[in-house]
């Protein structure tokens, strides 16, 4: 026995159209990309700003203390106005030296001998001051 349901309400279900993108959603995702990318580029290149000036200032440092060292055990913290050039990777690291009087403690008989290093980063200049209290007999 063949039943056959003839229920007028209900229809075949439509072929399915090609799915695809809409031109409202293309170019909202190519706006999007226009500015997602400009910012995260920024964001990289002061995330490498910030890693160099870092490693610099970390060798400038080192180079700082060395020269504070060698000219303590040298004598030539009284010298004030010394200059120098350090050159590290081909990177110059220029470094002079000031020796003042320690005015903060008006009994002890200490000098403050502060070496200041500069260097560039990226076109910018960076400074690192080192500085040190020497009693001035020793110097």
């Amino acid at each position: 026995m063949l039943v056959m349901n003839c229920n007028p309400a209900r229809r075949p279900p439509p072929a399915r159209k090609a799915r695809g993108f809409t031109l409202a959603e293309v170019l909202a995702a190519m706006v999007f990309i226009a500015i997602v990318i400009p910012v995260a580029v920024e964001g990289l290149r002061v995330a490498s700003l910030a890693g160099e000036v870092a490693q610099r200032k970390m060798a400038a440092a080192r180079f700082g203390n060395k020269i504070l060292n060698e000219l303590k055990v040298t004598g030539a913290l009284r010298n004030s106005g010394q200059r120098g050039v350090v050159r590290d990777h081909g990177i110059d690291y220029t470094w002079s030296l000031q020796s003042a009087p320690w005015t903060e403690d008006t009994l002890s008989q200490m000098t403050l001998a502060t070496v200041k290093v500069n260097f560039l980063a990226q076109g910018r200049a960076y400074e690192v001051d080192l500085s040190t209290l020497v009693p001035q007999t020793t110097l």
